[in-house]
């Protein structure tokens, strides 16, 4: 019976090792926290949306853009419903998003520990690796409790996001050192500081809007829903899925800008006409409460005060140069992005081992025969909703599966 040594419990690691169990290998899994799965408890706010039926390759994202729907389409979404399935877990959709019927992230991991301990595979916890030697007769793990040798090794040790849950970023150097290089590792699907001294004034505010990235003149991404404004700068899923744009150009030494849509059903034209319009309607109002009722009323009052318009003066009196101004500041909102937040906000991060350095088909290193990477370690990140826990399963299956052919 061959021996597989899966590096790291956590989504991907734990698929990798019911796979090659299940087809009939001997596996031992490593992982250098005290529990395995615990980043899968605070998935979806701790609900776990652990797939999305909605798939494109649009929905994940590498410097080598078609290699992850390779891999997504060898274990796909319904495959993924399918094996929880079997497991025990009975789904439930919510507009294309997959959770547990029970909403309890913990159902997924329970689901996996059982058929990791039915399969029997060798779990071993708190075990803090140092190096992965390759030779003639296999691989030879350091670690502080003693050396672990095998056949093949698969890496899913994680990425830098959330290191609580025990993504410290270890993986990477083990990879280094077996001749792999990284494409920078950088947080992603998180919340983006900004310049300002602004932001206290409104920070708890939500508003329904788009937000897109510029540099350089150029605009690099959007996206659309609920912006969340902080004390520091925003926030809210729309913001996490264009954070990795920004968290990228800012590692580049260039100047990022986020403007806020705060009313995108609307044209610039179109809410120019709808303002005028609301200043007739009740021209005796006074400037400061002419957008009480549209708007929340600390972003109302923050624009009155940046549009220079007496807050005193009757709406009736506002001139089309002054009403202009409020549209620009509804409708192109500009702030400049400082900083992404760091790691332990994360929830996964863009970048990693590169993937050119590794089978398109079966994951395995190009470099060294029999080594394997599946999960966040890899330079592959996908969209909030689901899709880096398909990704996380779809290459922990992947590699799994193929570590067991010799």
């Amino acid at each position: 019976m061959r021996t597989i040594a899966v590096v790291g419990g956590g989504a991907s690691g734990m698929m990798a090792a019911v796979t090659a169990a299940s087809q009939g290998a001997r596996v031992i899994l490593l992982e250098h926290k005290d529990r395995i799965g615990k980043k899968i408890l605070s998935t979806g706010n701790g609900r776990c949306n652990f797939t999305n039926v909605h798939q494109e390759p649009i929905c994940y994202h590498s410097d080598n853009p078609l290699f992850p729907w390779g891999i997504i389409s060898q274990f796909d979404a319904q495959a993924v419903i399918s094996f929880f399935l079997q497991l025990g877990v009975y789904s439930k959709n919510r507009n294309g998003y997959i959770y547990p019927n029970s909403d309890q992230a913990s159902a997924i991991l329970d689901a996996l520990r059982m058929e990791i301990t039915r399969l029997n595979v060798d779990v071993r916890i708190g075990v803090n690796i140092t190096e992965i030697l390759f030779g003639k007769k296999g691989f030879t793990i350091r670690t502080d409790s003693g050396d672990v040798h095998s056949d093949r090794v698969i890496i899913c040790a994680g990425s830098k996001a959330a290191p609580v849950t025990g993504s410290d970023g270890s993986g990477y150097d083990l990879a280094k050192r077996l001749g792999h290089h990284l494409v920078p590792v950088l947080p992603a699907l998180v919340q983006l500081r900004c310049e300002g001294n602004f932001f206290k004034s409104i920070a708890g505010v939500r508003v329904n809007g788009r937000i897109s990235i510029w540099s350089g003149g150029d605009r690099i991404a959007e996206d659309k829903g609920e912006i969340q404004l902080t004390d520091y700068g925003i926030s809210g899923i729309p913001v996490f899925q264009v954070s990795r744009y920004a968290s990228r150009l800012l590692y580049e030494k260039k100047d990022v800008t986020a403007v806020l849509d705060c009313m995108p059903d609307f044209t610039a034209e179109q809410m120019e006409s709808f303002l005028n319009a609301r200043a007739k309607t009740r021209p005796e109002k006074p400037v400061e409460m002419f957008l009480i009722g549209l708007f929340h009323k600390k972003l109302s009052e923050l624009w009155i005060r940046q549009s220079c318009i007496p807050r005193d003066k009757r709406t009736g009196e506002m001139t089309k140069a002054e009403i202009k101004k409020l549209v620009g500041l509804i409708k192109h909102f500009k702030v400049r992005v400082i900083s992404a937040n760091s790691y332990e906000q994360a929830q996964v991060c863009c970048g990693g081992v590169d993937t050119k350095e590794v089978d398109e088909n079966t994951l395995e290193s190009i470099y060294v025969q029999g080594l394997y990477f599946a999960g966040e370690i890899l330079d592959v990140d996908g969209m909030c909703g689901g899709y880096n826990l398909q990704w996380a399963w779809s290459s922990g299956y992947v590699a799994g599966k193929n570590s067991c052919y010799f």
